[in-house]
């Protein structure tokens, strides 16, 4: 060989092992391998070939003298062609002319322009002896050149790229394993700060532990429960462990907002795109990106923003109504529903492919009742919340405690924080027995129950005001925490009443949906349901129609609904209406 050949190989492997020292990006690395091989020794369209973890086939992750779209149609079967042949056989192979070697397939189109003889170069990469992919490059060969040299230089290149393939495999696992160890210790701190899940029941470590699996990833969530259950703070922790911690978390209940309006709220419009559109207004979607968004009480959704819904899921783009601009976002999507998806895309009441690309990663979030060992530590919880809140430090005589535990919180997590903000609030000594919680505790439950097969009826208490809706028994709405809820307004979670304290009849209210009989008469909570429940059948059940009859805007309108859980009446109602 003459010495002026032997140089340049050594100064190409001295610029190889350069690259690979510097080099964190393993396309960007290969790469430039390729191109120290094409630039000092005329080994034109140089590639290598790897096998797709997903299908499997070899495709090419390297290339220096092809086009994109050449590069994209070098995929290749593990049976097929030269490039799979060497990948099986783990053998070089050389192919004299390209024009002539019926198993060369040219499946990339470079060499059709080509004058000359041209010879291609194969050799596999080797880790311990077992193929992990192939090295191939061109040469313009005259008859002087040696093959064989040239076959043991791509041989020792090869070798090298087999150590960096597997250095850099090392260092995606390392990354991962810091990226774990990442969400443990940042759980650690939220749980430390007291903004992570109190409950150490196996249900509730259960599902810190899907958390901690889903949050570093992007796949859509949807969580699963009742009310109550502490949806929202779950949802905000998939927000704080994933690497969008940094950028928004979005929040919208889609039952909160008239279905005329929810189109132009998650996507945005455009100035005049209808009456009262004065400006141009980004989305919720929008103003999400790189962050997450939170779609609360998804089965809520109206059918025709399902589907726009699906479109964004599926493609993370949208137009902004009254605009034919594509608008393209980087969001994580959260939702969340306490009714049952399945059930209702079976009778058509929800998209089922919808569905199905909500339910990427489900979580069910327990309730209380189903996980009694996490009580007291809750109640150890709030107390020295509603200490920090108050400046009171409330303790609980043992009968007290004996009681809470005993109870069996219809309310969830939500009625208990409600509960012991009221003790913190009404109690005059330091201490609650049983005595005094009894007639608290009744009037929660009261609130709290739901009978078998009966829509929760949810309720803040005797009274209402024009502006701040249904007040509590002991005043005031009490928004639930964000820690321990689902981040709806309302004081004692759900109302409904139980079996054998159920509405008695009344012929004036029938249709209305109440009822009542002198033993128990109708409660201004009753009376205010009937009101609502008449003014959306007078409407045809359209929420914003019926809130304007009654001289309330559209969200306080949603608020009463969701707290007297008329939901699923008034979903039920439109689509018997077929709306």
């Amino acid at each position: 060989m003459p010495c002026t050949l032997q140089s340049l190989k050594l100064k190409a492997l001295y610029a190889i092992s350069q690259v690979f020292d510097r080099a964190l990006d393993l396309e960007q690395a290969l790469e430039e391998v390729l191109r120290v091989l094409s630039e000092t020794l005329s080994m034109k369209r140089a590639t290598i070939t790897l096998p797709d973890r997903e299908t499997g086939q070899l495709v090419i992750a390297a290339s220096h003298g092809l086009t994109p779209e050449e590069r994209g149609r070098g995929v290749y079967r593990l049976d097929e062609g030269v490039t799979g042949t060497i990948f099986q056989s783990a053998r070089p192979y050389i192919v004299r002319d390209v024009r002539t070697d019926p198993l060369f397939l040219d499946r990339t189109g470079a060499r059709k322009v080509e004058k000359g003889k041209i010879s291609f170069l194969g050799v596999p990469i080797l880790k311990q002896g077992t193929p992990i992919g192939v090295l191939n490059v061109d040469r313009l060969f005259s008859d002087e050149v040696s093959t064989s040299e040239d076959m043991e230089f791509l041989g020792i290149v090869a070798t090298l790229v087999a150590q960096f393939l597997s250095l850099n495999e090392q260092l995606n696992e390392r990354v991962a394993t810091l990226r774990r160890e990442n969400v443990k210790l940042r759980t650690r701190v939220l749980d430390e700060r007291g903004d992570y899940i109190v409950g150490r029941s196996a249900a509730m470590l259960d599902v810190q532990r899907q958390i901690e699996r889903v949050a570093p990833t992007r796949a859509t969530v949807l969580l699963l429960g009742e009310s109550g259950v502490g949806k929202t703070l779950i949802a905000r922790l998939l927000h704080n462990l994933s690497d969008r911690m940094v950028h928004p978390f979005v929040k919208v209940n889609c039952a909160s907002i008239p279905e005329t309006l929810l189109e132009a709220e998650l996507f945005g419009h455009e100035k005049g795109a209808f009456t009262g559109a004065v400006a141009v207004r980004a989305g919720r979607f929008e103003e999400a990106h790189r962050g997450t968004i939170f779609l609360d009480e998804i089965g809520e959704l109206p059918p025709g923003i399902q589907a726009k819904l699906l479109r964004v899921i599926q493609d993370r783009e949208f137009e902004r109504l009254g605009s034919n601009q594509t608008h393209r976002v980087d969001v994580r999507i959260v939702a969340a529903t306490n009714r049952d998806l399945a059930l209702l895309s079976e009778q058509g009441r929800f998209r089922q492919d919808l569905y199905y690309r909500l339910c990427v990663f489900p979580i069910r979030v327990p309730a209380l009742r189903e996980r009694p060992d996490d009580v007291e530590r809750l109640l150890n919880h709030f107390l020295a919340k509603a200490a920090r809140d108050y400046r009171r430090v409330i303790t609980l005589a043992p009968d007290a405690l004996d009681l809470l535990c005993r109870h069996e919180w219809p309310g969830n997590v939500r009625e208990m924080e409600n509960l012991i903000e009221r003790l913190a609030i009404l109690s005059e000594s330091g201490q609650v027995d049983r005595r005094f919680l009894e007639p608290l505790l009744e009037h929660s439950a009261t609130e709290n129950a739901q009978p078998d097969g009966a829509h929760p009826v949810l309720s803040g208490g005797p009274g209402m005001t024009g502006s701040g809706g249904v007040m509590g028994a002991y005043g005031g709405d009490a928004a639930a925490h964000g820690l321990h809820g689902d981040g709806h307004a309302g004081h004692a979670g759900y109302h409904a009443y139980p079996a054998h304290h159920a509405h008695p009849a009344h012929p004036a209210h029938e249709d209305r949906g109440i009822h009542h009989d002198d033993a128990h008469p109708a409660t201004l909570r009753d009376i205010e349901r009937a009101e609502i429940i008449a003014a959306l059948r007078r409407n045809g059940w359209v929420q914003h129609r019926a809130a304007a009859a009654l001289g309330i805007t559209p969200r306080q309108m949603g608020y009463r609904i969701r707290k007297m859980g008329l939901s699923g009446l008034v979903a039920g109602e439109r689509a018997r209406r077929g709306d």
